[in-house]
């Protein structure tokens, strides 16, 4: 078996950030010590349960953490399109406003009620693209006309209230807003929650297009594993402020290495086949007031060893079948050490599946 090659050059490296919460309780560390590289034109999944940081994260590589929550440590570099690379912890007010829309938006969760309900929806596309790019403020109605159509909404919804639009047309509106100023990055976070599973397909193939067209990348966070299969290159999978997996879609769910991550595709639920009883995770996540020593997980795992309870897996690199190939596979687990990969492989990248590969 050979290692498969690069999708493409990184656009945004987060290395070894923290994140924490002042609680009257102490310090709540909701993100700890997750090194994260998004590559160019390649949709990455966050996945995990409700709690695990997952939106904790994106808002700190936006720069939103608001307080009691503050970025303690780590560093997140961007490397936009035809400009020098960007420091944002650290940057200035004037330097993040000058990279949001233009180099990096956010689909918030929610987004289907973010919308201003007394403005016509064209208006609040204008003040998005006026104040983030003076520049491009000429045939304005043409360019939100432009925009609405690539994601399946016809100029017309520009001259329409919010409350005339269903959930889903919301929802792609802004999208639309997210791609106004064609951002090197899109993070969405829940871009699906809420909606019908007719309309979730919709979106995701409204993004999925929007890569293909635009080139853009995307972070698609959701705890709903079943919308990474169908959307994503690549998933991290969080638990307890950690990844404790990062893999390509087909690894994950053909070969997923942490036993979380098995259960939480074995608790899918799976149309046609033999009938079998969900497998799903006994117990809750942790709290970040009182992470388990050890693994994280090992409270609530099958497979855990001796060791789990005591020591912390550090993130080791392994290798993932990929039919006659081997793709590179990042595992905390002591399941799993880092020797599990060939001695005789210099370097690793991580291989995002053709777009045209049946999942």
């Amino acid at each position: 078996m050979t290692f498969s090659g690069t999708a493409g050059a990184t656009l945004l490296s987060v290395r070894h950030l923290t994140v924490e919460y002042a609680t009257v309780r102490g310090s709540a560390r909701a993100v700890d010590d997750v090194s994260l590289d998004v590559n160019r034109a390649e949709i990455v999944g966050i996945a995990g349960e409700s709690g695990c940081g997952k939106t904790t994260l994106t808002s700190a590589i936006l720069r939103l953490t608001r307080p009691p929550g503050r970025v303690t440590a780590g560093s997140i570099s961007l490397f936009p399109r035809g400009g020098a690379p960007v420091e944002l912890i650290g940057a200035t007010g004037e330097e993040l406003r000058s990279v949001r829309w233009r180099n990096v938006s956010y689909v918030p969760q929610g987004s289907m009620n973010s919308l201003n309900p007394v403005m016509r929806v064209g208006e609040q596309f204008k003040d998005a693209i006026t104040h983030h790019d003076g520049e491009r403020a000429a045939n304005l109605d043409e360019r939100i006309s432009y925009l609405l159509d690539l994601v399946g909404l016809g100029g017309h919804v520009a001259r329409m209230y919010p409350h005339e639009l269903s959930g889903g047309m919301r929802q792609r509106a802004i999208i639309a807003m997210a791609i106004a100023l064609e951002p090197d990055l899109v993070i969405a976070d829940e871009p699906t929650t809420a909606l019908d599973v007719n309309v979730q397909r919709v979106i995701i193939q409204t993004l999925r297009d929007l890569r293909d067209r635009l080139g853009m990348s995307l972070v698609v966070v959701t705890h709903d594993m079943a919308v990474h299969a169908q959307l994503a290159d690549r998933v991290a999978v969080m638990y307890a402020g950690k990844i404790v997996e990062d893999a390509g879609v087909r690894a994950i769910f053909h070969h997923p290495r942490h036993p979380y991550v098995r259960r939480l595709i074995g608790a899918i639920p799976r149309v046609g086949g033999s009938r079998s009883r969900l497998d799903g995770i006994d117990g809750a996540a942790p709290s970040p007031l009182a992470w388990p020593a050890g693994c994280r997980f090992h409270p609530r795992c099958a497979d855990a060893l001796p060791e789990c309870s005591t020591v912390m897996p550090l993130m080791a690199v392994t290798g993932a079948p990929n039919g006659q190939h081997l793709t590179r596979s990042m595992v905390a687990c002591h399941l799993h050490p880092a020797d599990a990969i060939p001695t005789d492989v210099s370097v690793l990248e991580v291989a995002a599946p053709s777009q045209k590969e049946d999942r």
